[in-house]
């Protein structure tokens, strides 16, 4: 066990572990995949994700008949554990597994528990997949660079759910989508939006029209790659209303990428912030306001005070 304390928000740039993230990221969407497949089908996606947890990334106990079982990224000691509710378990290290022999050891335990699963084993929402099964090229696990992200997907975590005690209306679980390989946090304004067009690379269009049923402001934390080759707090809202991007938010160092069309802030002015929650803070909600007031949501009905630690909302 590593006894490596990291600072809250630890330094990484992505060129410094991309061959790692790149790997991560396809194990997560093998984890999230066996989830997908014994899971009932929950609004938005929300029965997919994983959540963060003391040591790393994990399921929730995922059906199996009268028993459940749960598969956890451990970060701190660089494993994979799958344990069920009838006391059972198992792990293998993260270390050492190219993506085909990390998704076969994977379903080999699985079976060990008498678990059996078939999972659609092409990646989703990435350019140019290779089927899981048989990509040997995707290899990399440095374990400190795992540590420095699951230290900011703790502190990540923990402001977005202080964010999330300000809204009355209907918001999602602070959770990590694998096929995208962000955390996220969403508030919905109660109406419905515009049929999402689709188009997502490896993802069914249905998928994409259900999880934008619904007119959102969300927010993401995201490791980096492609336009944005560093990591970065972003915001959004869909459907995209006049005037949202032409608004000034905060901190200095947000802006709005026209190429995402989405509110971008570097990882690294929150990280070397004088007091990076407040900072971050900021940012959540100076987006959030700019969606909400240029798309008319009723704020008095659906939002108050963050909530306080032991202390009951007044009504």
């Amino acid at each position: 066990m590593s006894s490596t304390q990291q600072p809250a928000w630890p330094d990484l740039p992505f060129a410094a572990w991309r061959d790692t993230c790149a790997t991560l990221h396809l194990w997560t969407q093998i984890v999230g995949k066996i989830r997908l497949v014994r899971s009932p089908w929950l609004n938005h996606s929300w029965h997919v994700v994983l959540y963060v947890t003391g040591r790393g990334l994990s399921t929730s106990p995922i059906p199996d008949g009268a028993r459940s079982f749960e598969i956890a990224f451990d970060f701190i000691d660089g494993a994979l554990r799958i344990a069920t509710s009838d006391g059972r378990s198992r792990q293998f290290a993260l270390a050492g597994q190219s993506v085909a022999s990390f998704y076969e050891r994977t379903l080999a335990t699985l079976a060990e528990l008498g678990i059996h699963v078939a999972i659609d084993d092409m990646p989703n929402e990435l350019p140019d997949p290779v089927r899981f099964s048989l990509d040997h090229g995707h290899a990399s696990y440095d374990p400190d660079a795992a540590r420095r992200f699951f230290a900011i997907l703790v502190n990540a975590d923990r402001v977005f759910k202080l964010f999330r005690t300000a809204f009355l209306g209907k918001a999602s679980p602070v959770h990590f989508f694998w096929g995208s390989f962000d955390l996220a946090v969403t508030r919905f304004s109660g109406r419905r939006a515009p049929r999402h067009p689709g188009g997502v690379p490896q993802l069914s269009d249905a998928v994409a029209h259900e999880a934008y049923s619904h007119e959102v402001s969300s927010a993401s934390f995201w490791p980096g790659g492609g336009a944005i080759d560093y990591p970065a707090f972003y915001s959004y809202a869909y459907p995209e209303p006049a005037g949202f991007r032409a608004t000034k938010v905060r901190p200095e160092a947000a802006f709005f990428s026209a190429a995402l069309g989405e509110f971008i802030l570097p990882y690294d002015a929150v990280r070397t912030a004088a007091d990076p929650d407040a900072t971050l803070l900021e940012f959540l909600q100076t987006t959030y306001e700019a969606a909400a007031l240029a798309a008319n949501w009723d704020r008095e009905m659906l939002e108050c005070a963050p909530g306080r630690p032991g202390v009951v909302r007044a009504v």
